[in-house]
């Protein structure tokens, strides 16, 4: 298996929910056309929202997880303005801040904000992990 991630799906309440708070932070769907499901184009991945008792049953599992999964996403800023910036748009879009930004441990600065399922985002920026002009990072060695 190839060191890497293509797509990484959300499983959602209720799609056309999330697919309004994710355009309303200013993601564009890709293919429009599709029914059932919302595709974003993510840099080099992609972002799906799918409703979350399909995604159970399509993988074999309950749907009646709770709480926090383990897991968060996150949008690394090219700058600390960024950061403040992304939280503020993400607010306005009627995301529950989790975690104002402040500074980080780890020499950076980052804060949190979950969407409209309660999957959260850690919005970081991180001296140590350059960021493209496509927006990719590299983690050095």
């Amino acid at each position: 298996m190839e060191q890497r991630i293509s797509l990484v799906t959300l499983g959602v309440a209720d799609l056309a929910r999330s697919q309004d708070f994710y355009q309303r932070l200013g993601w564009r769907r890709a293919m429009a056309q599709s029914e059932g499901i919302v595709f974003f184009q993510a840099g080099g991945i992609g972002l799906a929202l799918y409703p979350r008792d399909e995604l159970a049953k399509d993988a074999n599992l309950s749907a009646d997880g709770v709480g926090f999964c383990g897991m968060t996403l996150a949008y690394n800023a090219r700058n600390r303005e960024e950061v403040d910036a992304v939280l503020a748009q993400a607010k306005a879009a009627d995301a529950k801040l989790l975690k104002l930004a402040e500074e980080a441990f780890w020499g950076g600065y980052s804060g949190y904000f979950s969407d409209p399922d309660g999957f959260a985002w850690e919005v970081a920026w991180n001296p140590s992990f350059p960021i493209a002009e496509d927006g990719s990072i590299r983690i050095p060695d």
